[in-house]
């Protein structure tokens, strides 16, 4: 399995923050004034932009929860199934149901537009779908805007915040038979798990999927049924200031109070007064 550079991690994480703002400027991040697709849920909401560029591989933002209908959503965490290679495993329904709920085509009239500028508001008209499969699922919407890259012998890479990183997760799987071959990697950042045991065995890119996690964040540990549902892929988990792949759950909390403890002992030695020297550029 390939080691995920820094930069490959720092674009990854900068676009995951940017999926959240209404206004998204694409070709401040290198991409084509053209190479973006904008995909909405039943709300109107943009919930998956798929950006590219000309002579390079395209990448799929999933965005994470914002609103309190989307939390109740992530608490529906009965099993749903799906079939991977012809075999049936179960997945978090509330995960897949934000890819197969309606996609409704943004109204340019609603509030959270009037006060862009119009540049602003060209961007999106631009990126919207409009009447494009209207009423048909996000999947089906994400599938025909990278049908194209297909083709052209273009690479995809999936990755997504929180609940977007478990949707990235099983619309990897869903989309295994049709364009297994163009993924090349999954990135998630603060991402519950999307599935059972068997969905984990089947799981088609856990040499390919990439799941980040940052100290003690308690999302990663959603939803909180032990030995139900279980994490895929390799887990890269930053905690003072190193790296540390594929720690167990309950050695992570355990680790992190350890920390807690000795924090007061810890903030003595010289090396935390050597890493402070950046303070004094702005003293």
């Amino acid at each position: 399995m390939k080691r995920l550079k820094r930069y490959q991690y720092e674009r990854y994480a900068i676009l995951c923050r940017a999926s959240y703002p209404t206004y998204f400027d694409h070709t401040q991040y290198g991409f084509s004034p053209h190479g973006r697709r904008d995909i909405y849920d039943r709300w109107r909401r943009c919930i998956i932009r798929v950006l590219w560029r000309e002579n390079d591989d395209a990448v799929v933002v999933f965005r994470g929860s914002q609103t309190a209908w989307d939390w109740l959503v992530n608490c529906a965490c009965t099993p749903k199934t799906i079939t991977i290679d012809g075999k049936k495993c179960h997945v978090h329904w509330g995960f897949h149901y934000l890819l197969t709920q309606k996609s409704l085509s943004w109204q340019p009239h609603k509030r959270q537009y009037r006060h862009m500028t119009d540049s602003q508001f060209a961007d999106i008209a631009q990126a919207a779908d409009h009447t494009v499969l209207e009423g048909e699922t996000v999947l089906t919407k994400l599938i025909s805007a990278l049908t194209p890259f297909l083709h052209a012998g273009k690479h995809i890479s999936f990755i997504g915040h929180s609940s977007g990183g478990a949707m990235a997760i099983v619309a990897a799987a869903k989309l295994n038979h049709q364009f297994g071959g163009a993924i090349k990697r999954i990135v998630t950042f603060g991402q519950p798990a999307a599935g059972m045991w068997r969905f984990k065995q089947l799981y088609p890119f856990s040499t390919r999927t990439y799941r980040i996690c940052c100290d003690v964040d308690m999302v990663t540990f959603l939803p909180a049924i032990p030995f139900v549902y279980w994490h895929v892929g390799r887990l890269l988990w930053l905690h003072e200031n190193k790296i540390y792949t594929n720690t167990p759950s309950l050695f992570r909390i355990l680790r992190v109070l350890y920390s807690w403890l000795t924090r007061p002992i810890a903030y003595h030695y010289m090396d935390k007064y050597i890493r402070r020297k950046d303070y004094f550029d702005q003293h």
